[in-house]
Formats: C-alpha cells, structure tokens, sequence
C-alpha cells in the first residue's frame, strides 16, 4: 500500500510539473511580432521629414504618426514609435530592433528586395509652384523659355537639369528653400520645382504668395514596410486598417490637417 501511495504522489508531481512547462512555454511566446493579445509593435520612424513625422512640443506629430496610430487603434493593436535616422531603418529592421517602419519611404523595387510594403497611402512626387496670380503655367507644357528655380542637390534640381533641353528651360538654382520660394514670389523666376508634400505644407503653414499647379512631375508613392515575409498577419491588419480610412473619411481628414488640401 505505501508502494502504490508513493507511486501516486510521483505521478501527481509530474503533471505539475508538466503543467508548469506548458504555461510558460505560452508565456515566452509572447514576443515582438507574435499574434500574443499584449503585443506592442516597434514602428521605426524619422522626426525630420515634416509634415509626415516631426516632433512638437515634446510629442511626435505628422502625418505618418496619426496614420499608424489610427489604423493600429482600428486593428486593436498596440504600437511603440522609435524615432532614428532614415537610412537605419531597414537594417533596424533586419536586426529584429523593429516590426514596422513609417517614415515617408517610397516604395521602390531595390526596398522591395528586403521589405513587404503596404498598399501605397500617399503620392509623393514632385510639382511646380508659381505665383498665386500666374495663370501663364499649368503644366510642364507651358515652360518653354521660362526660368526654373530649384534647390541645390535636390530631385527637383536633378529633375530641372536633366530635362533642360527637352523643356527649353532656364534653370537657376538656390542653396536653401527660401531663397527659392523668394525668388518665385518676387517675380525673379516663373516657376519652382520642389517636393509635393514639402512645398504643399510650407504653403499651407505660411502665405507664400504661392500655389502648386498641374500634375506631379513623377509618380513616387509611399508605403508602411515590414520585413520581407516576416509579420504577414500585420501587413494585412495594416493595408485592411488604411482601406477602412480611406472609405470613411478619416485618411483624408489627416491629410488636410497637415497639407490643407
């Protein structure tokens, strides 16, 4: 009888025992990227490229962080922003420092190698500004002998340069924006070429004297990138989250907060 009692203390000790291993096998699977409740997702993101990321008054602002934050609060996610220099981002990524990066990335086919991209949230590109009262210029079919005001080391400029025969143009160029929007302003020059979402925020922050016309010079898009094949699951959550904004209006209400279009 002792024999059989002891056998049957054994057996119970080594279901606890089993017991115990199971919970906290569960326990550690709750990490980054998991499908755990508690999950918090690191979004890499880069505060000096306003309006879409940029810090005021202590507090990360911009297009980019409203973006996430709603589509993570729709998903019924949670998420962790940390703020770097854009060109760590990715390796960030690689390293397993970050589930998801938000900063104004254009979606490209050499990114496209390393991470998955969104569905695209926003047309970046670049656009021509001219006086508010211009109406000579609409499009890059109307500059033909016109003098182009551009931003040193910029797409714009390389944009501007590259295409100088073609349009029939005259390029000047300038060492900060400014300088550049003066320029147009003044009637020194008949049109700039900057960044859209660039320009289109100075314009809505400050009365340049300034307005954007015709269509984006190019056809840069943005999009919210994961790791290639890595966080599957959250990619969907994040693409179905940005096609609920669209449709009820809220994408289009952060945009015209930043941009006042």
């Amino acid at each position: 009888m002792k024999k059989l009692k002891w056998i049957s203390l054994f057996l119970v000790f080594t279901l606890f025992l089993a017991a115990c291993g199971n919970s906290e096998s569960e326990t550690s699977d709750e990490g980054s990227g998991s499908s755990g409740e508690n999950t918090v997702y690191k979004v890499g993101i880069d505060t000096t490229y306003p309006p879409f990321e940029f810090e005021e008054n202590g507090e990360y602002t911009g297009i980019d962080i409203d973006l996430i934050t709603a589509i993570a609060e729709k998903q019924g996610f949670e998420i962790e922003f940390s703020p770097m220099d854009f060109g760590g981002i990715i390796p960030a990524m690689q390293a397993g420092q970050l589930d998801v990066a938000i900063a104004g990335m254009s979606i490209t086919d050499d990114r496209k190698k390393v991470v998955d991209f969104s569905d695209p949230y926003f047309d970046a590109g670049l656009s021509l500004v001219v006086q508010e009262g211009n109406t000579d210029i609409e499009s890059a079919d109307d500059l033909k002998g016109k003098k182009v005001a551009v931003k040193k080391g910029t797409t714009g400029a390389t944009y501007a340069t590259e295409n100088t025969e073609k349009l029939g143009i005259e390029v000047v160029q300038f060492n900060d924006s400014p300088a550049m929007f003066q320029e147009v302003a003044n009637g020194n020059a008949d049109v700039l070429i900057e960044d859209y979402p660039v320009i289109a925020y100075a314009i809505a922050q400050k009365d340049l004297g300034l307005k954007i016309v015709g269509d984006r010079l190019n056809g840069d898009q943005y999009g919210i990138a994961v790791l290639k094949g890595e966080n599957t699951e959250l990619l969907e959550k994040i693409n179905t989250g940005l096609a609920e904004m669209k449709e009820d209006g809220s994408y289009d209400e952060i945009i015209n907060k930043y941009l006042g279009e």
